[in-house]
């Protein structure tokens, strides 16, 4: 499209949520066009990475709506809004069907309700990145064919930089593109560009005082473009502290083969993690995107270890479908086992004193179930089980936060249209999907699901935008 073009809606990302909103608004006749930051035929993004498990807060995306209106609320202890809560329970299952329209198939990956609904063809079961030719990669493979065949455009090496104003209303997106700054003018912004994980400044505001010792668990492409955009012409950012993400293998940020996973967090939840004194600095039974967060904002994020005995190796050590146990060994992770915990601080460099009193005063409190009161920090029982660190050999992993997208940013209402910090919307602009906070997050690090907040923006976005102009033609006669 040349300067000056006039279209519907212009969307700036080409992830998941972008094509979705793409091809939804082509379907109700409205003429689309996407603007990727990306050049390549297959651009990066954490769409084209994804493992494809469509769920709620871990429970099945299908189920009834109540119960998963009450999970996301429970999960992010009653951070998110109750009527942005009210319809990603309503409409995930909807991105479903929809998906399944378009000619998306689905598999159930495992027995676990977490993955009944996964993108065929899924990912090896295999550890390091695995994604051409699988889920997300054919999932953008094929909702760019479909928006050809409706009409839309996709605009490769077009990042946008600035949006267009007309008074208090978006008319447009400012995009540099081949190295020139164009303009593309239309009715309504769809901000569809991730998170801003990939932008260490910000992410050194927010998240961690070191980012550079995080390790990026995706394509590390959100940038925050669309955020800093939304925020220069007023709109509210909410929840820019949080992250989803797993712990990993401090070794991941150098060895391409331990991450996406193995992730260390069925040992996490497991054993215990201490920090560079060898003392617990967290609830570990809170889970491992919990934990990911608490060890990015240690003063020193590469300094915790996880640390656990032979029994939680091979029970929990052997949980998921690329689990630690064997893949940590196997692909090179640093390694740490020891006949006592005198040696296993020796090997880890941890005071043993500390790390002896640590574990002494944890294997008590699991003795004698007193986990909350008898504890500090305390640790929850409730989804994890905390297991005794009392069987030799024992095991010690340095760790590090794989961050894969931030929770927070643009604050939007049920019809994903963005909001200023006096609570009315900014009439034409829109977030979708990662770009936008408060759906997810809070005190609890809450995960509702990234594919699930996706889809559910985009296909509230484009038909809130299609009725609202379909309300506004000139009736004839």
């Amino acid at each position: 499209m040349n300067e000056g073009t006039q279209c519907d809606v212009v969307i700036v990302g080409g992830g998941m949520a972008g094509m979705i909103a793409a091809n939804r608004a082509a379907q109700l006749d409205l003429r689309p066009l996407v603007l990727e930051q990306g050049a390549d035929a297959k651009y990066p993004c954490n769409s084209r990475y994804t493992g494809g498990t469509f769920h709620i807060c871990l429970r099945e995306i299908t189920l009834d709506e109540a119960t998963l209106r009450q999970k996301i609320l429970d999960s992010t202890a009653g951070f998110v809004k109750p009527e942005l809560a009210d319809v990603v329970a309503r409409e995930g299952r909807r991105v479903i069907r929809w998906l399944q329209d378009e000619g998306m198939k689905f598999m159930r990956a495992s027995a676990s309700e977490y993955h009944k609904w996964v993108l065929a063809p899924p990912g090896r079961s295999r550890p390091g990145l695995d994604w051409e030719g699988r889920c997300g990669d054919v999932l953008l493979n094929t909702l760019e064919r479909r928006l050809g065949e409706r009409g839309g455009d996709l605009a490769r090496g077009a990042r946008a930089r600035s949006l267009i104003m007309d008074g208090t209303r978006c008319v447009g997106v400012i995009a540099e593109r081949n190295g020139k700054e164009t303009s593309f003018h239309a009715r309504a912004v769809f901000i569809a560009d991730g998170g801003f994980q990939g932008d260490a400044a910000l992410v050194g505001r927010y998240i961690s005082r070191h980012p550079e010792r995080l390790k990026q668990r995706g394509a590390g492409t959100g940038r925050g473009d669309g955020m800093k955009m939304a925020s220069a012409v007023g709109a509210a950012l909410v929840g820019m502290d949080r992250f989803y993400g797993h712990t990993l293998s401090s070794d991941a940020l150098t060895n391409d083969n331990l991450w996406p996973y193995p992730y260390l967090d069925s040992l996490v939840t497991a054993g215990i993690v201490v920090d560079g004194a060898g003392r617990r600095f967290v609830d570990e039974g809170r889970g491992g995107v919990y934990v990911a967060n608490a060890v990015a904002r240690l003063d020193d994020p590469l300094s915790a270890r996880v640390v656990f005995d032979a029994a939680i190796w091979e029970k929990a050590g052997r949980n998921g479908l690329i689990p630690p146990n064997p893949h940590l060994e196997r692909e090179g992770a640093t390694f740490h086992r020891a006949a006592s915990l005198d040696a296993l601080a020796a090997a880890t460099r941890l005071p043993a004193e500390a790390l002896r009193r640590t574990i002494a005063e944890y294997n008590d409190a699991v003795a004698a179930k007193r986990l909350q009161d008898g504890l500090t920090p305390p640790r929850q029982t409730a989804r994890f089980e905390a297991c005794p660190v009392a069987t030799a050999p024992f095991f010690a992993v340095p760790m590090c936060a794989g961050i894969t997208y931030t929770m927070g940013g643009i604050s939007v209402n049920a019809n994903a249209q963005v909001l200023r910090a006096d609570g009315g919307s900014i009439e034409g602009l829109y977030a979708l999907g990662a770009a936008t906070g408060g759906l997810e997050g809070g005190p609890e690090v809450g995960y509702v699901g990234g594919l699930a907040k996706g889809g559910v923006t985009a296909l509230v976005a484009a038909e809130h935008l299609a009725e609202t102009i379909q309300r506004l033609r000139p009736k004839r006669g």
